[in-house]
């Protein structure tokens, strides 16, 4: 159903298939080049209004975005929200990620997070929208539903997107061509950037598109572009590489002239004493002429005018070209495809590394054992039994009383730790005043409270403090059964090429949920297993392997949830330990090299309460 007017938020589709929203300023700026319609171009240059997009340009006419430095491409797409949503009035909810800034949600999660808010409601499930997350607006944290780790949230207002009013201004399949028209009777258009990348931009494609029947008809051949070189007389040379016929005796013409000839001819402007043409009118003469150029001169085509936008300040990065590695600028590989593509040749300028998930093959007689690590495997079944009779008996080992409660607030239920506990739930059997204090941290709870939490965790004997995260006694988790295998294969990971590495293998079958799953008696899904995972074979790297056989035998490898990939619920999930899942590249994040996974990883695992001294106790 079509609204009077709507907000529009521009998104690009990541590498999980969710579709993420540009910034209100970002999508400012594209919507302003689809008012324009033609006269912009057909880009949009995304550096212009945000530094750290420089690399990336907007194709309208295709509706992907390309990133120049390594020619990827992603799909875009003009999406309309209700002026009354949070895209409409500037509202913008974040989540802190684990390097401490803040990453957006998607659109539809944050509408639904600020219609909660604006309802006053107390927290939000986002479950049914496939995120298996709590928003608890009194402390503004989002809370993990199956391990119950915290993140910080944020509301913040930024620009309002961009409203359009009328149907005729948004369809209900958004089409850039319509949407341009309308803008385009509604008012006048904006003048078109005159920056070089975009002049550059604008004069390729015009050179490259088919001109009006109009222009072809009244059009003269312009001076700026020659057509193709009549055929050759008794005293004429053949064409050289750079597709002009030389007369006898006619020098070639020097290096420093072919580039500016190509800049000439590329950003249309015509030679000394000859009038300038407007782009659309030598379409095809300027067709014509890159027909004529081999691979060797279009290569020198673009590397002259990169240099011109060099020498104009745009920004430059190192690429990958043919022969090595030079500052070429970032449009230079989208620039090149362009004017391969208007000569109907083929292009490879940037050469993408692949995607290289797997070892070389080897066979079993090159699999070894892993020095210091006994066995090949290991496997988990049965959930471990529970720690303790009651909870007040498992807390009782972990607190301290306090007779005189601090004037502050309890952490848990917000209210003040001089009054009784706002706690709502299944009544626990202790006084609702009571008031313990943690005795390594110190942090101080209705016991009320801390007996509720432990109620509704996995119930394993331990306890983990809301505020600081202490562990107190073992920590396990809810992964389901399977089994771990590991050993060493005689190939190095890239930054790792002093050693062999480790493989481990991930075996989980589908399911059904016990008593400690979200679900119990329901079946769960394993997508994806065997999982394999590498790590180097060094001191450190097998001092990671060994605390990773503690985390499996204590189950908090994998839990059951909601896939924060596929969106898909009741499945196994990774749980808060990354692991290394590419062996040759590191195009997902997911790989090597990687100079601080190690460390990090070893971080993550404190925090599950695993560390060298927990190995230790597991031999014993």
């Amino acid at each position: 159903m079509l609204l009077a007017s709507a907000v529009v938020v521009w998104e690009w589709l990541n590498e999980h298939g969710r579709w993420r929203p540009y910034s209100p300023a970002v999508s400012h700026h594209i919507e302003a080049a689809v008012r324009a319609g033609p006269r912009a171009g057909g880009s949009v240059v995304l550096g212009q209004v945000d530094r750290r997009l420089a690399p990336y340009i907007i194709d309208l006419h295709s509706m992907n975005q390309f990133r120049q430095d390594t020619g990827t491409l992603r799909p875009v797409r003009r999406n309309y929200y209700d002026p009354a949503s949070a895209p409409g009035k500037g509202v913008v909810w974040e989540w802190e990620n684990d390097h401490g800034s803040w990453t957006p949600y998607d659109m539809d999660v944050g509408i639904t997070i600020q219609h909660a808010f604006e309802k006053q409601r107390p927290w939000i499930d986002l479950s049914p929208i496939g995120f298996g997350y709590v928003i608890d607006f009194g402390t503004m944290g989002q809370i993990n539903r199956q391990t119950q780790r915290q993140r910080r949230v944020r509301r913040r207002l930024d620009l309002v997107y961009p409203l359009v009013t009328g149907a005729a201004s948004w369809p209900a399949a958004p089409g850039v061509p319509a949407a341009a028209a309308a803008a385009a009777a509604a008012g006048p258009r904006a003048p078109p950037c005159s920056c070089p990348q975009c002049v550059l931009v604008r004069s390729v494609k015009a050179a490259a598109a088919p001109p009006a029947p109009a222009a072809r008809r009244s059009a003269a051949p312009p001076a700026a572009v020659k057509g193709p070189p009549p055929p050759a007389g008794p005293g004429a040379t053949p064409p050289d590489s750079t597709g002009v016929g030389r007369g006898p005796g006619k020098p070639a013409p020097s290096s420093q002239a072919i580039r500016r000839q190509a800049s000439s001819a590329v950003s249309g402007a015509a030679p000394a004493g000859c009038p300038a043409s407007p782009p659309g009118a030598n379409g095809k003469a300027g067709r014509a002429a890159l027909a004529t150029l081999n691979r060797t001169s279009l290569q020198r085509l673009a590397l002259a005018q990169s240099r011109v936008l060099i020498a104009s300040g745009v920004p430059t990065v190192p690429v990958k070209n043919l022969s090595g590695t030079s500052p070429v600028n970032p449009a230079l590989a989208g620039i090149t495809g362009i004017l391969m593509s208007a000569a109907g040749l083929p292009v490879c300028l940037t050469r993408p590394p692949k995607l290289v998930l797997h070892p070389p093959p080897v066979s079993k007689s090159e699999i070894k054992s892993i020095p210091g690590v006994s066995n090949t495997s290991r496997k988990t079944t049965k959930k471990q039994a529970k720690k303790g009779k009651t909870p007040e008996e498992v807390l009782k080992k972990y607190l301290q009383k306090v007779r005189h409660p601090p004037d502050e607030d309890c952490t848990i239920c917000m209210e003040r730790l001089t009054a009784q506990s706002g706690y709502k739930g299944p009544q626990p059997t202790v006084k609702p005043d009571l008031v313990g204090k943690l005795s390594r941290c110190g942090h101080v709870y209705h016991v009320y409270c801390l007996v509720a939490m432990y109620n509704n965790g996995n119930k394993d004997g331990s306890l983990q403090c809301p505020t600081c995260k202490t562990i107190y006694g073992v920590k396990t988790g809810t992964q389901p059964p399977g089994k771990m295998e590991y050993h060493v294969i005689p190939h190095s990971l890239p930054g790792h090429p002093d050693c062999r590495t480790i493989r481990i293998i991930y075996s989980i079958p589908p399911g059904i949920q016990g008593p400690e799953h979200p679900n119990p008696g329901k079946s769960f899904s394993a997508r994806g297993f065997p999982r394999h995972c590498y790590l180097p074979d060094s001191e450190k790297g097998r001092k990671v392997l060994k605390l990773l056989l503690v985390a499996w035998d204590r189950r908090l490898i994998f839990a059951i949830g909601t896939s924060s990939t596929t969106g898909e619920s009741d499945t196994v999930i990774w749980n808060e330990v990354h692991h290394k899942t590419e062996f040759g590249s590191n195009l997902t994040g997911h790989g090597y090299p990687d100079a601080n996974y190690l460390d990090n990883v070893l971080a993550e695992l404190a925090a599950q309460g695993i560390s060298e001294d927990s190995a230790a106790q597991e031999k014993d």
